[in-house]
């Protein structure tokens, strides 16, 4: 129910959204082995049909996807058996004897069509979208996200609106998360992960997490190419290079402390270290928890991650999203990112220079000593 001026009047969820009180179960442990998810060869069907939880079913290309090509040969071979070897050519009633022999041995060996037969299942991918006050373009970004090859799943987490965002998102056929108030979009990410996780079938790989922004608008579909590098294994952190952006005041201050910051403590160079849109593995996600706060959450997940050893990349994506000008707004939201940015960047120097303590003072334990 909301008030009259667009204002959300209470924190009970409404028909087909969920309140982020209720995820408070949390994302399946992380384990060590950083093994790359595969994918069956079958993943680049592109989606068309969705069930009612979401999920999409093989068969046409919905309005408006993306499709991935498929190699030659990429299709399932015909079904050849070799229960039947041929019989020697000696008379019509030996070969009828013969090929009624064949018939029942084929019969005896051959599995029952009625048992189940086990499958492959494509790994899918989560659409998460953090927002606030975004009710002008949500619709939009939902139904083109929705578009992306292996998304099954739209998560809009509305960050405290005093707008409509919530149900303009649900409307577009999103799953709606809300949070009372605002909270920061590192606390927004980890709510609409948290979903996901709820959301993950137990005997399926988990899901993939493809954050992006909720400006993006109908340029939304634009962030597939960073799915192909995480599903087939050959990044656990992909992030969107955007062009230029029309309109953007900023100088780049922000954008070369985070630069220098990540290049210093982890040897990487990035190109744009604050791009949001991001897609990575369940367990590298896991791996950068907590998140940092405010807007250094993007600066913090790329030096924890490189940090443990996962693999970056960044791919070029043509977006459109609203940038800040050069006015006073524009102004106070690059300081705040610069104070952000060297929260998470200090708070990581801290934390690594205390590992070094650590392993320095902490006595080497050496083989017991047996006396003879």
């Amino acid at each position: 129910m909301t008030r009259k001026g667009g204002k959300a009047a209470d924190d009970q969820p409404e028909a087909g959204s969920t309140d982020a009180s209720t995820a408070a179960a949390t994302a399946p442990a992380r384990t060590r082995s950083r093994k790359p998810a595969t994918t069956t060869s079958d993943a680049a069907i592109a989606p068309a049909g969705t069930t009612p939880d979401g999920a999409t079913t093989p068969g046409t290309t919905p309005a408006g996807a993306a499709t991935t090509p498929v190699e030659a040969g990429a299709h399932a071979p015909a079904v050849t058996s070799d229960a039947h070897p041929e019989a020697p050519a000696t008379g019509g009633r030996q070969r009828r004897g013969g090929r009624d022999a064949r018939r029942d041995a084929a019969r005896e060996t051959a599995p029952d069509a009625r048992e189940p037969k086990p499958h492959r299942h494509r790994q899918r991918v989560a659409v998460i979208i953090p927002a606030k006050d975004e009710s002008r373009r949500i619709a939009a970004t939902v139904r083109s996200a929705r578009a992306i090859p292996h998304v099954d799943l739209v998560l809009v987490v509305d960050d405290g609106s005093e707008d409509n965002t919530q149900h303009v998102a649900r409307e577009a056929g999103a799953v709606v998360v809300r949070h009372s108030h605002n909270r920061g979009k590192a606390a927004a990410m980890e709510t609409g992960a948290a979903v996901v996780a709820m959301r993950d079938a137990p005997d399926r790989l988990p899901r993939v997490l493809l954050f992006i922004d909720g400006d993006l608008g109908e340029t939304a579909v634009n962030t597939a190419p960073l799915v192909p590098p995480v599903l087939e294994g050959h990044a656990d952190l992909s992030i969107a290079l955007l062009p230029p952006q029309p309109g953007a005041g900023g100088r780049g201050i922000v954008v070369g402390a985070a630069r220098r910051a990540i290049a210093s403590m982890t040897g990487w160079t990035p190109t744009q270290p604050l791009s949001g849109m991001r897609c990575l593995t369940r367990e590298a996600f896991e791996a950068a928890t907590p998140l940092a706060r405010g807007w250094g959450v993007e600066t913090g997940m790329t030096i924890d991650l490189l940090r443990q050893g996962f693999r970056v990349v960044e791919v070029p994506c043509e977006l459109r999203h609203r940038p800040s000008g050069s006015d006073l707004k524009g102004q106070l939201h690059r300081a705040a990112q610069y104070r952000d940015v060297q929260l998470a960047v200090s708070a990581r120097r801290v934390r690594g220079a205390a590992a070094s303590v650590k392993q320095t003072v902490a006595p080497r334990q050496r083989p017991p000593q047996t006396h003879r």
